[in-house]
């Protein structure tokens, strides 16, 4: 069972950190070198979900690592 969850953990890293790298490196720049107003609004667009799934994915690492603190009282 824990080869099965260190596994996924690491697929799922190497999956973000590949998305990552093909937003910042290659599809984003592209956006951004047309120049056109839809394409910076893509990107813009784009960015802003990187981000959400960014502070999701935070908090779903510390919810796991103490799932006691949010019912504290």
């Amino acid at each position: 069972m824990l080869a099965m969850k260190l596994t996924l953990i690491l697929l799922g890293a190497l999956l973000y950190l590949v998305g990552i790298g093909c937003w910042f490196f290659w599809i984003a720049p592209r956006l951004l070198a047309d120049g056109e107003t839809a394409d910076i609004l893509y990107a813009f667009a784009g960015t802003c979900g990187w981000l959400l799934i960014t502070f999701g994915l935070a908090i779903q690492i510390i919810k796991t690592a103490r799932p006691t603190a949010a019912g504290r009282r």
